[in-house]
């Protein structure tokens, strides 16, 4: 089974939290929600209280097949700013295995240094062709090149998740997800 580390920041944003934690554990991939800070309760940008499974440094450095980061803002920021969450990400880039970012968080990826050359989308206006020239900057709502996938925000956030799926699992399993998101069965 698949194993995703999905940290929470302060400030992140909540949609895109809760879609890729949700959508994520239908398909019984294994997901590990880790704060930044010392509690593991954090308020997400608008106000709705997330409890993570435990702390980022509990995890830091166990193995996982995907990083995953949620956008939002403050929650970036506080992303950006962390120099565990730099390390995590180069340490499993240069393993092979997956990075993933909504929203404004790929400016995380971008920040540490993992997106030049590969097409990538983020939320409007977060990272433009001037500040970064190596990137492919796209407008699709979801974009995988390489190992990375990125999403352009909160309405993108379901095709996001979906697109983890398949790249982890595979496009049978993403299948039955998506048919159960759009079941009439009140199971």
């Amino acid at each position: 089974m698949p194993n995703v580390l999905i940290p929470l920041a302060e400030g992140c944003e909540e949609l895109e939290a809760v879609t890729l934690i949700d959508l994520l554990r239908r398909a019984e991939i294994q997901v590990v929600t880790a704060s930044l800070s010392t509690q593991q309760q954090i308020t997400a940008s608008r106000g709705v209280r997330l409890v993570a499974d435990t702390t980022l440094d509990n995890v830091m450095y166990d193995a996982f097949d995907m990083l995953v980061l949620p956008g939002g803002q403050p929650g970036t920021d506080h992303l950006n700013a962390d120099p565990r969450i730099h390390a995590a990400i180069k340490r499993l880039h240069n393993d092979g295995k997956w990075l993933a970012a909504i929203c404004a968080a790929p400016l995380v990826l971008a920040e540490s240094g993992i997106l030049d050359g590969l097409r990538v989308s983020s939320y409007p206006g977060v990272l433009s062709p001037t500040d970064w020239p190596a990137l492919q900057l796209s407008n699709d709502a979801v974009v995988c090149d390489n190992t990375v996938i990125t999403s352009r925000g909160p309405g993108t956030a379901m095709a996001f998740a979906l697109t983890i799926i398949e790249k982890l699992t595979d496009k049978a399993t993403r299948q039955t997800v998506e048919a159960g998101l759009a079941s009439t069965d009140t199971n």
